[in-house]
């Protein structure tokens, strides 16, 4: 009995000299945790407004110049590249900010911190190692993003395969291809990248005609066939420019070769070609200037 209650004095009387060291580090720790769950909300507000008011500001400054469509496509590249960047700005804060607390958490407990830093950092050298492939591939979405080398809907050349952007991640970019395919091209792998959406197109027909048809009228011909499409849905939209004779690509004895451009949204010179094409073809024959071949024989008569 009497070493019972002499260890319990001695559990009393360690625990009252010690209580106020466990009150005052639990009264720490508590407030570590506290300030860091509210600086971490705070953070990643400001950043969701930051980026937000980022994205307002990008649409109110853009230009119109491609139509409705065109605006719409652009909404929605700027919604989802900022979200994109939003996310991995949020998800870096939110790491250093619980780091950070929970590093304060094992000081305040007293617990040495170089052993573990110097497991840590052991550990992160072999995952670095290992999962460079991935660092790398997250590394350059980042870039992608941030500097805005294709969004969502731009027709790209990625090297691996060509297609429309349909998702942009930190790891893989998702291509639809000509065919319908979906590629997963590893961000990591993009060694350069040909954005074909960006800024402008060109759409160039080559009209072929005898060597003594006269020029003027040639000219005549191509702009009111122009004009008329250009006056034409969709083509209001789609076209940014007038449609121009550039001159004379090749001259023989029999025929010679008008160069046709015309200016028109990104992705829409293929089909401006061809239906530029179409009206020249029917806007010659109604004027009696027929296409010819190399040989200068008329292409109906071949």
């Amino acid at each position: 009995m009497n070493d019972a209650g002499r260890r319990a004095d001695e559990a009393a009387g360690w625990v009252q000299s010690n209580w106020e060291a466990w009150l005052g580090a639990g009264l720490r720790i508590v407030l570590v945790v506290v300030i860091a769950l509210v600086l971490r909300v705070v953070v990643r507000r400001t950043i969701t407004r930051l980026v937000a008011r980022m994205n307002r500001n990008a649409e109110e400054g853009s230009a119109p110049g491609g139509g409705f469509g065109s605006l719409l496509i652009n909404a929605e590249r700027r919604r989802q590249r900022s979200e994109a960047i939003g996310s991995v700005l949020r998800s870096v804060a939110s790491f250093l900010i619980l780091g950070t607390a929970a590093l304060t958490v094992l000081s305040v407990l007293d617990i040495n911190l170089g052993p573990l830093l110097a497991s840590a950092g052991v550990a992160g050298v072999a995952l670095g190692f290992g999962a460079r492939n991935l660092v790398m591939d997250v590394l350059t979405g980042m870039f992608i993003l941030l500097e805005d080398q294709y969004g969502v809907g731009d027709r790209v050349d990625a090297g691996e395969a060509v297609g429309t952007v349909l998702e942009i991640g930190l790891r893989v970019t998702k291509l639809r291809g000509d065919e319908g395919e979906i590629w997963y091209v590893r961000n990591g792998e993009i060694k350069r990248v040909g954005n074909l959406s960006q800024g402008w197109a060109t759409a160039g027909v080559d009209v072929q005609i005898r060597a003594d048809e006269d020029l003027d009228r040639v000219r005549e011909v191509v702009a009111e066939a122009g004009r008329e499409m250009a006056a034409t849905a969709p083509w209001d939209e789609k076209l940014w420019g007038p449609v121009e004779v550039l001159g004379l690509d090749t001259v023989t004895m029999e025929s010679m070769t008008v160069r046709v451009s015309v200016r028109t949204m990104p992705g829409a010179a293929l089909g401006a070609a061809r239906e530029l094409r179409w009206r020249l073809k029917r806007a010659l024959d109604a004027a009696g200037v027929p296409l010819v071949d190399d040989e200068g024989l008329a292409l109906e008569k071949r």
